[in-house]
């Protein structure tokens, strides 16, 4: 699908399941050019929590590229990420929300939670 001159299109991973952990994200997003779209990321279980982040990643996906991370834990962007992406968010409920969408912000979004159950890591992505 291709966005028009006006828009960005944002392509998500809808859901995963790892082990005991399923995450879920919207399939397709399309935002007008210099307008904001909030991108929400739901986990089965609680995100591991440290203070005073909770364990919850962000990551941009451009065509034949790797991926690139935007925000490390939660709200604390990657070196080199835009100020026009925020993360927040808490428990299972978190959000990657961007301010005056680009052009160039039309990529694939993944949101990355770390869990600790039954005394073991659980990663998803």
């Amino acid at each position: 699908m291709k966005a028009t001159n006006h828009e960005a299109a944002l392509y998500f991973v809808p859901s995963e399941s790892r082990g005991q952990v399923t995450v879920t994200q919207p399939a397709l997003l399309r935002a007008d050019l210099g307008g904001s779209v909030t991108i929400n990321c739901r986990t089965s279980q609680k995100v591991l929590f440290y203070k005073p982040y909770h364990y919850l990643a962000w990551y941009q996906q451009k065509n034949g590229q790797i991926p690139k991370l935007l925000i490390m834990v939660s709200s604390l962007r990657a070196s080199g990420t835009p100020s026009r992406f925020t993360g927040s968010g808490s428990n299972s409920d978190f959000t990657l929300t961007i301010s005056g969408v680009q052009a160039e912000d039309s990529a694939v979004y993944y949101c990355k939670s770390e869990h600790y159950i039954n005394g073991n890591h659980r990663f998803t992505h």
